[in-house]
């Protein structure tokens, strides 16, 4: 279930470290939570977002960091059971015998190269087509991830702009009421925080995690290819699995080869 859900336990983890900190210590939440400051940081930072990229860009951050938070999973063991499965069956009764078997497949990568294949398709035209999508995905996610790669430069810069507001509101109300001034510095500091959590918390981690899908989705791209590459050409069945296997980590090499 941890690894299912890590990113949110992950994001749980630290709300729960940083702020559990704070109140040990004495302080209060009250303290944290200033409107003018969160306010400054958040708005900046999604203004700054809008400007740079364009309220399309913006309106999307929602979504992918719903992607990163609940990741699609990628069983590579499972594809390559089945492509040892079309193995068989290939070399039994034809390519065309696998045609009613596509539904097995969870992805649509592995389905269209398997059509492709089905259609005629060459093994030069397979690949083609299928490192030139890896390639328009990779642009795609990594441009995704360079989103909140540039959030988690803006959101620090933010707070320290409302630190600079707030101590400029510090000095101008030299000599007067205390309890005035107080507000102020604590409102440049709480700046400052929100400014640093933010993007060490929410952007900055959001863009690995974003990256880290983009291999794994990737990875099984190339599986996928290399199978049904596999199926085109005849080969053995035991061969095709060997070969895929050898694309897993050595672990779970070992695991599937029984080592």
């Amino acid at each position: 279930m941890i690894r299912k859900f890590g990113a949110v336990f992950g994001l749980i983890l630290g709300i729960g470290v940083i702020f559990g900190s704070f109140l040990l210590e004495g302080g209060t939440l009250r303290a944290l939570f200033l409107i003018a400051p969160i306010l400054i940081v958040f708005g900046g930072t999604f203004a700054a977002v809008i400007i740079g990229f364009g309220m399309d860009e913006f309106l999307s951050l929602p979504t992918l960091a719903k992607k990163a938070y609940f990741p699609e999973h990628y069983d590579n063991r499972k594809l390559i059971t089945i492509y040892y499965d079309f193995a068989v069956k290939v070399r039994k009764n034809g390519l065309l015998s696998i045609e009613e078997d596509l539904s097995r497949m969870e992805h649509l990568f592995p389905r269209k190269l398997i059509r492709f294949l089905l259609d005629g398709g060459t093994e030069e035209s397979i690949e083609n087509s299928a490192l030139l999508e890896m390639k328009i995905m990779k642009e795609r996610h990594y441009s995704n991830a360079f989103i909140f790669s540039k959030m988690g430069g803006y959101a620090p810069t933010m707070g320290i702009l409302g630190t600079v507001m707030a101590l400029i509101l510090t000095l101008a109300n030299v000599g007067s009421d205390p309890n005035v001034l107080i507000r102020n510095i604590a409102t440049a500091f709480i700046a400052t925080l929100w400014g640093v959590l933010t993007a060490n918390l929410f952007w900055l981690p959001i863009s690995d995690k974003l990256k880290k899908c983009h291999l794994e989705e990737k990875h099984m791209m190339e599986v996928a290819l290399e199978g049904t590459l596999g199926l085109m050409s005849g080969e053995v069945p035991l061969v095709v699995k060997t070969r895929l296997i050898s694309l897993l980590p050595q672990q779970e090499q070992k695991e599937m080869l029984g080592l």
